[in-house]
């Protein structure tokens, strides 16, 4: 006998911007909201996670006072149908620290670290839904099976809203303006 998985009601229906604020950080944790519809992130490993700081850290450091840099951070891409995203790493504007929810026109940098269960979402949904909300920078980071991360750069294009592939690297960043900075990755 298989056992067969029972997913709540309320992950069935739309939610909406409103209920969705109503709720506490604990609930809200772990989700995200595309198209209104509540999708559950896959677990992440010890090694995402750790990646994911390291570049919290160096991208906090190299943005100076204007900008901060986290991780598991909402970002309120549109309200109707409500799509609510939470990248692996978010730069945005320190003058908005204490606005809810963040929205696109606070962030200028995305960073979505794909793990096992997220390749399809970080390499096809999120990407287009970031560019048409204007987001100007999107990070793919792969996690290659020798260890050393491999970092694909995204740059918006406004006329389109659509990203165009920049640089690739290995192992090392070298963000784009507004930020200098080298992050050696190494086998992470």
């Amino acid at each position: 006998m298989a056992a067969e998985m029972v997913t709540p009601a309320w992950m069935h229906t739309q939610i909406s911007a409103e209920e969705y604020d109503s709720w506490s950080e604990e609930q809200c944790a772990g989700i995200e909201i595309a198209d209104g519809l509540v999708t559950v992130s896959p677990n992440t490993s010890k090694r995402h996670n750790r990646l994911a700081r390291i570049l919290a850290n160096a991208l906090d450091s190299a943005a100076g006072p204007d900008w901060n840099a986290d991780t598991d951070f909402d970002v309120r891409l549109q309200d109707v149908p409500l799509t609510n995203r939470r990248p692996d790493v978010i730069v945005y504007r320190a003058d908005t620290i204490d606005l809810t929810p963040t929205r696109p026109e606070h962030v200028i940098l995305v960073v979505e670290v794909v793990s096992p269960g997220s390749e399809t979402t970080d390499r096809i949904a999120t990407v287009d839904q970031y560019a048409r909300a204007g987001i100007p920078f999107y990070w793919r980071i792969e996690q290659a099976a020798t260890g050393v991360p491999i970092v694909h750069m995204y740059v918006l294009d406004p006329a389109t809203r659509a990203y165009r592939e920049g640089e690739v690297f290995t192992g090392a960043i070298k963000a784009t303006a507004p930020f200098s900075v080298t992050v050696d990755l190494g086998a992470v």
